[in-house]
This record gives structure tokens, C-alpha cells and sequence, in this order.
């Protein structure tokens, strides 16, 4: 049930990208080069520091960029996803992040491919990726079993001076 989610979510997200005119925006230099002088070249889909606030992430073979964040010493995966409006995280993810929330949390709607869902809004105190932190992010969080890999979204992404994308790289500037 999560695999057409996420294939909707990458299909929204290339659609974003285009419609809304995120590729206008987006950095085409190639990345700085090493210290030494020679190219920096990136072999783990890990975040790789390449100044005190940039981060570069390379994407998978499904053209998918993943990271490990941060939230108050708790490290989670997830998936940049520039077509999610929020940050979205598993619930299970969420509890493994030390958020707990209940039932009765579950009051905001929201649509996806398979139909509507419940989530809970929360507020992040804050998403550290690498050298980059990001206060007060707004998120939901959707129920057990709804979502296999958690977002990172545009409430995070739109809050960076410069996101970047250039030859299978994600560049994030903090």
C-alpha cells in the first residue's frame, strides 16, 4: 500500500519541480573542488560536508535522495521530497525521534494517492542534517503502518538560502 504512495510522492515531486518552477531555481554549477585541487566526488548517499553549512547527497539508483537527520540526538532516514508540502514522519519514526502523540492527535486531513489520511500536526524544535539545523519545523505525523519512509519536505527544504540540484547531486546550503 506504501509503494504507490511513495511512486505518487516522486511522481508529485517531478511534477513540482517543472510546474511550480523549482528547476529555474536550482544551482547548475558543478560542486566546488576539493582542497587539493582535484573533484570532489561523493560514493555514499550520506550527507558529505563540503563547507561548515553544505551538504551534498547523492541519489540512489531509483533516483531517490536519502539522508540521516537529527531530531534531539535521535537519528532517522528519510527521503527529500520536494513535492511534501510538510515533513512528514512515520509514526514509528517519530517515536523512535522521542515524539510521542496519541490517537486523539490525529486531527488534520491530508490527500495522498491512495486517498485521504489522518495525520498529527507537530512541530519540530528542530531537523539537523550535517552542519545544517532548521527550528521550529512544521510537520505531521501519519499513523502506524500509512508511510514505510519519512519525508523531508519543503517546510524544511524552503527554509535553506539554496538547494541545488545538478547530476544526480542534491546540494543544501545552510
Amino acid at each position: 500500500m506504501t509503494r504507490p504512495i511513495l511512486w505518487a510522492l516522486g511522481i508529485s515531486a517531478a511534477a513540482t519541480l517543472w510546474g511550480v518552477g523549482l528547476a529555474g531555481r536550482l544551482d547548475q554549477r558543478a560542486p566546488p573542488p576539493a582542497p587539493d585541487g582535484g573533484q570532489v566526488m561523493m560514493h555514499t548517499p550520506a550527507p558529505v560536508a563540503l563547507a561548515p553549512t553544505t551538504l551534498v547527497l547523492e541519489a540512489n539508483a531509483q533516483g531517490h535522495f536519502f539522508t540521516q537527520v537529527q531530531i534531539d540526538g535521535n537519528r532517522l532516514s528519510m527521503m527529500v521530497d520536494t513535492g511534501a508540502t510538510l515533513c512528514a514522519f512515520s509514526q514509528e519514526d517519530a517515536e523512535r525521534a522521542g515524539i510521542r502523540v496519541y490517537e486523539r492527535d490525529f486531527t488534520a486531513r491530508t490527500q495522498t494517492a491512495n486517498g485521504t489520511v489522518a495525520v498529527a500536526p507537530v512541530r519540530i524544535p528542530a531537523i539537523r542534517i550535517g552542519a545544517i539545523t532548521v527550528r521550529d519545523v512544521e510537520a505531521v505525523i501519519v499513523p502506524r503502518g500509512k508511510l514505510s519512509t519519512s519525508l523531508l519536505g519543503m517546510s524544511f527544504l524552503r527554509r535553506l538560502p539554496d538547494v541545488g540540484m545538478a547530476r544526480g547531486r542534491l546540494t543544501l546550503r545552510g
